[in-house]
């Protein structure tokens, strides 16, 4: 068996030749990058005879007094029983006790093995067995901490390479395939639109290049960078923290292992890390919380993302506002918004898009069904399987996807957005309801989109977030499931009733006469799809009428909730005026879903060339841009919905007259009456339900566990919203009407 590597070194040298001296440029000492890393402001001078004498009397050692620097306002009474190797240079000193969270901490340095390290003001330091190379803030507190260190080569958990070093060291994070086939180099900072450009276009070699490029000309290469722990940050029972770059004002205590990580906090936003946590190779946005035996390795927490109560994160990117409890996720990219509970949840090799729930004992995990561990699964926004579900890679889903409980055994490709998938295991059927959201979970979706907006916390907003549920990426496929409700209603027609063969165009044409014509007939027809699983059992259509009537009905709301803004936003009093903004427009069928913000793929497309062009040559200026994107979003939108009610009414901005807006104006009210009824009928279902009463003695003690269903703070929301929308279309139609009286 193989030795441990245990050198030995005069004791004199400890603390000394950080950098090594092939790595020392010329004319500079070992302190060069902690001169320039210290930006305290602090003047230190040397000590007096007689702070030696008192620092001696109260138990310290150094090996060279001439290397402890001290500020004007140093207390040797406030330092005891610590020792000293190399250049210790240490702030303001005074007595005082700093007291967080029920704790009092007298300042000082006690009880501390201290090498070549910078002190702030008034730090309390007591019982960290060994603190070497560290930059530490104003006001810190470091409490019971057996190592708090940093090596010279440190990275602080971003996948660069120091001089020296070989490629094969770097760190990768593998995300959305186990195969590494989209590895991605983690850096602070790192956006979720970041990783998903990189991780998607692997076809593209120069922009590839170009984004590792960007990253290595982020950070130096010298070795030598000290840790830093931020002003006013606690430390308190952890076992090892090394090469770890801690922000101010953050909290960890009883962490077990932190090491090779970047840590953003600031008294804005702060970042706790609790007991019992091994964190290896990341970095922590701010805002995060980490706590009760958390396990991540490679990873990255875009801000105010949470793990918690056990949870595993490998190899993945956790995007803004996400929480992960107990369960495992390896090698994913998780776009903001998700949620994910549960001990026996498992996720692996996903593209989550965000405003996702995975709920206890959903298996997204079974991609071991080739010759390789390469599988994949592409999730739209919305994502939302329900209990225990196992998922078989690779497979793909629309926008706000249900999956009700089971074993789905064969690969999936649903196109159809807001829809419940069941499985029929009497028939050996797949079974999908369209516009399933639309017409039985109302509450729900418009909640979430609500609760996702309202508990957005980012201080810094550079990508535009959509969660409004309703949007360009959304309402496209919406436009494609009517084309295949018609496709699938007029073949199965076919099928039935005729013996000759016809085409698609044929198809689609019967069946949009059916759907449009409120044919009985429609209720008559099995109506199967193709192309939506790898099996060769059916995949049968539900409520195809009525999922084609509310898919139309909701591209209409989405059009006309847009031109009641616009008529609003630029005062517009005409109906001349009203029909002007509907020139020049068309639908762009094309939106990707960039790490949560919505673009034109045109755009992207735009964003990619000026990335290899150089013109974006960094990854600050491509996070400039996505802000240039957001502040078109509105603009863009309001384009694609308004181009979105001609074609789902199917007519030009010539056809729109006072009579046909008077009845949009009309259908608006109608479709927000009865999404306003849909919610509240949604939720009223859990009080009337006798299955769901029965637990309960009396209404009164149900109302006082649920709350009554008279108060539900949301509903009485929605049809607050109702009546003011109500409102704003009675002040539009009076002054279109005004405007036209005075023009007669």
């Amino acid at each position: 068996m193989a030795q441990n590597a245990i050198t030995k070194t005069p004791i004199e040298k400890l603390g000394y030749n950080f950098i090594k001296p092939p790595y020392l440029p010329e004319g500079k000492n070992e302190y060069y990058l902690r001169d320039i890393q210290n930006r305290s402001g602090i003047n230190y001078r040397n000590l007096t005879a007689y702070e030696i004498e008192a620092l001696v009397k109260n138990r310290n050692t150094s090996d060279d007094w001439n290397k402890i620097l001290v500020s004007d306002a140093f207390n040797p009474e406030l330092v005891k029983n610590c020792k000293f190797f190399g250049l210790v240079r240490i702030g303001k000193l005074e007595p005082y006790f700093l007291e967080f969270s029920d704790m009092k901490y007298a300042v000082g340095l006690y009880n501390s093995i201290i090498i070549s390290s910078d002190f702030g003001d008034n730090v309390s330091i007591d019982n960290v067995s060994y603190l070497s190379h560290y930059i530490i803030g104003n006001e810190v507190i470091v409490a019971n901490t057996n190592e708090l260190a940093t090596t010279d080569h440190a990275k602080f958990g971003n996948g660069i390479l120091k001089d020296g070093e070989n490629e094969n060291i770097r760190i990768w994070l593998e995300i959305c395939n186990e195969n590494g086939g989209r590895s991605v180099i983690p850096f602070t900072g790192m956006l979720p639109g970041d990783a998903y450009l990189w991780s998607k276009f692997r076809d593209d070699e120069k922009l590839l290049q170009r984004f590792k490029e960007m990253t290595e000309q982020e950070f130096k290469k010298e070795r030598g960078y000290y840790g830093k722990v931020g002003d006013r940050t606690v430390i308190k029972n952890v076992a090892i923290i090394k090469d770890c770059w801690i922000g101010n004002d953050a909290y960890i205590k009883g962490a077990n292992k932190l090491k090779n990580l970047t840590i953003h906090s600031s008294e804005e936003a702060t970042t706790q890390i609790g007991e019992g946590c091994e964190i290896v190779n990341g970095i922590i946005s701010k805002g995060c919380r980490i706590f009760y035996g958390v396990k991540a390795v490679r990873f990255v927490m875009a801000s105010h993302s949470q793990l918690k109560y056990g949870a595993r994160l490998i190899n993945s990117y956790l995007g803004n506002n996400a929480t992960i409890s107990c369960c495992e996720v390896l090698n994913s990219l998780i776009f903001p918004a998700h949620e994910q509970h549960h001990n026996n949840s498992f996720l692996c090799a996903a593209l989550v898009m965000g405003q996702s729930n995975i709920p206890a004992g959903a298996t997204i995990g079974s991609n071991h069904n080739s010759r390789a561990a390469d599988g994949e699964i592409v999730a739209g926004r919305g994502f939302w399987p329900g209990l225990c579900v196992s998922l078989k890679h690779n497979s793909k889903f629309a926008s706000f996807t249900m999956i009700v409980k089971g074993d789905y055994l064969f690969e999936l490709d649903i196109h159809f957005p807001f829809a419940l998938i069941s499985l029929n295991y009497k028939n050996d059927t797949l079974e999908i309801m369209p516009a399933y959201w639309f017409m039985h979970n109302m509450y729900a979706l418009a909640r979430n989109a609500w609760k996702y907006k309202d508990r957005d916390n980012r201080n810094e907003k550079y990508q535009l977030l959509e969660y409004d549920y309703l949007a360009p990426d959304s309402v496209n496929e919406v436009f494609d499931a009517l084309s295949l409700l018609e496709l699938f209603t007029g073949k199965s027609w076919f099928e039935k009733n005729s013996e000759f063969e016809v085409g698609e165009d044929e198809w689609r044409k019967k069946g949009r006469e059916l759907l449009q014509s409120n044919d009985s007939l429609v209720g008559e027809l099995e109506i199967t799809a193709t192309g939506f699983e790898n099996s060769k059992r059916k995949t049968i259509i539900r409520k195809a009428h009525q999922s084609y009537k509310a898919y139309k009905e909701m591209i209409l709301y989405y059009g006309l909730t847009h031109l009641i803004d616009c008529i609003e936003q630029n005062n517009i009093k005409t109906i001349n005026a009203i029909i002007n903004v509907f020139n020049n427009i068309k639908r762009d069928a094309e939106w990707l879903n960039i790490g949560g913000q919505l673009m034109p793929a045109k755009e992207v497309e735009s964003i990619k060339e000026k990335i290899k062009n150089k013109q974006i040559n960094s990854w600050d200026a491509l996070h400039k841009a996505y802000e240039a994107e957001g502040e078109k979003y509105s603009s863009q939108k309001l384009q694609h919905a308004l181009a979105s009610l001609l074609e789902v009414e199917n007519i030009q901005s010539a056809d729109i007259d006072a009579e046909k807006l008077d009845d949009w104006f009309s259908a608006a009210i109608k479709i927000n009456s009865s999404i306003t009824e849909r919610i509240n009928n949604s939720r009223k279902k859990d009080y009337i339900n006798p299955f769901r009463k029965m637990v309960y003695n009396s209404e009164t003690e149900m109302n006082n566990v649920l709350g009554e269903f008279d108060k539900n703070s949301f509903v009485l929301q929605q049809q607050k919203e109702l009546e003011i929308f109500k409102k704003r279309i009675d002040k539009i139609r009076s002054t279109l009407k005004h405007n036209v009286a005075v023009q007669k």
